[in-house]
């Protein structure tokens, strides 16, 4: 039996599970959506395989992602942060964590909620790639979210991370056309845009 085909090619099952089971997929949650901002931040010159390994320790270290606890993060915490070997040890990608933690409380305060904010940049029409080579890193949009996210206090949120993040959880549709999954994950997309 052949395998199907994939954006990527793959041997690692942790991997396989997230193309096919997760990368895509519509994230409306405001917890689920800090959470992928903050992996995408802290996956910042290193492989995907690498977060995706250190995933759980990311979510036992940071409180599951909860913005409200991640907000109240302080010294002691960073200190302890930075001596986890479970995670990414770096200074930098920590305080942003924390302080993308407090943004989205600080959106909150404004009116609005994260997932709001995210999905309002979601492009009127989108072409799903053909081919690895039509992937890109940017958007008019990861670009516009990259400066309102920015403006409400959050970090390592550049607009390459942002497009990341979008792909990640379903704002932009970015499987391979040919992609096995490419077609369900768009009507997951569709029956999940309000």
């Amino acid at each position: 039996m052949s395998e199907p085909t994939r954006c990527w090619s793959t041997k690692d099952p942790l991997y396989l599970s997230y193309h096919d089971d997760e990368w895509g997929r519509p994230v409306t949650d405001e917890r689920g959506l800090l959470e992928r901002l903050c992996l995408e931040g802290f996956q910042s010159g290193l492989s995907w395989l690498t977060i995706l390994r250190k995933r759980e320790n990311f979510r036992s270290a940071f409180a599951s992602f909860e913005p409200s606890r991640v907000a109240r993060f302080g010294e002691k915490d960073v200190t302890r942060l930075l001596g986890d070997a479970g995670i990414v040890r770096h200074r930098g990608k920590i305080e942003a964590a924390i302080a993308n933690a407090q943004g989205t409380l600080a959106l909150r305060d404004r009116g609005t909620s994260l997932d709001e904010l995210v999905w309002s940049h979601r492009p009127e029409r989108h072409r799903s790639p053909r081919r690895p080579a039509d992937w890109q890193a940017t958007s008019p949009e990861s670009v516009a979210l990259s400066k309102a996210l920015k403006r409400a206090g959050f970090r390592f949120v550049g607009p390459t991370t942002v497009y990341s993040t979008m792909q990640a959880c379903g704002v932009v549709n970015d499987h391979l056309v040919t992609c096995h999954v490419h077609d369900e994950v768009e009507r997951a997309i569709v029956a999940s845009v309000p």
